[in-house]
């Protein structure tokens, strides 16, 4: 759990937001972000542009799972100032339609109790996409239906499993249960 902690999670966040060709200046949504990995990993790659991290945020939560955090976490990597939050529910994003260049996402589909909320989601995130928008999201169970909706809303998308050695990383980590799944794709 320390190897994930210190080194997997950090590289799984690179290999997903590798899968976005980064120009510098977008405005980009991380959806569910929690404590900002994906937020701040994103704000190292946008130096003109902004990310917006958007979560419910759970008070009680063991890991201080709360909007400052992530803007802790954004002073001690060097780009707070690229970085904001908004308390926001994936299925109801609090967000004009199109207004981002790219949507990120790190393991919320699963969190999800029903594929009717994973489906609203997953309209959400195309809804809030410029057209040309990217998106790329990783999770381990309902990425296939994910990838589904996301073209049924107007969005070109593959799924693809991670990455050889991460399959064994996690296989190891997990006692072989999870193979974790890229959702990639661009708003038509």
């Amino acid at each position: 759990m320390l190897f994930y902690s210190k080194v997997g999670k950090l590289a799984l966040r690179e290999r997903l937001l590798d899968k976005i060709a980064w120009r510098g200046d977008e405005s980009v949504l991380d959806v569910g972000c929690g404590r900002g990995l994906l937020a701040v990993g994103a704000a190292k790659r946008v130096s003109s542009g902004t990310v917006t991290g958007v979560d419910v945020w759970n008070r009680h939560a063991v890991s201080d799972n709360r909007a400052g955090s992530v803007l802790e976490n954004a002073a001690i990597e060097g780009v707070r100032d690229r970085v904001a939050v908004k308390e926001g529910d994936a299925r109801k994003l609090p967000f004009a339609d199109g207004t981002f260049d790219a949507v990120v996402s790190n393991f919320v589909l699963h969190e999800l109790k029903s594929r009717a909320d994973r489906q609203q989601m997953m309209c959400e995130v195309a809804r809030v996409l410029k057209p040309g928008g990217r998106v790329a999201l990783v999770d381990f169970i309902f990425t296939d239906e994910c990838a589904e909706d996301l073209r049924k809303f107007g969005v070109d998308t593959q799924r693809k499993r991670d990455g050889f050695l991460s399959f064994w990383v996690s296989a190891i980590l997990n006692l072989g249960a999870v193979r974790t799944y890229h959702v990639v794709g661009r708003k038509g």
